[in-house]
């Protein structure tokens, strides 16, 4: 089972919202690279290469709340 911080699942409910990289930085005052950077090593961890198979993966193991 993937284990996700808080963090981490936040990030991942404002992607599945729509939110783009700039509006999640923006929100926990980081910058578009900081987020980047953490969406990818989410998204390896995940085994996903993409913001659509994240969310869908995410989704599907009961990580999303909404």
């Amino acid at each position: 089972m993937l284990h996700i911080t808080p963090w981490e699942r936040g990030v991942l409910e404002q992607l599945a919202a729509g939110a783009a990289t700039t509006e999640i930085a923006r929100q926990l005052g980081l910058n578009d690279r900081e987020i980047e950077s953490s969406l990818a090593t989410l998204f390896a961890r995940m085994g996903v290469t993409s913001r659509a198979e994240a969310i869908v993966a995410a989704a599907r193991r009961g990580l999303l709340t909404a």
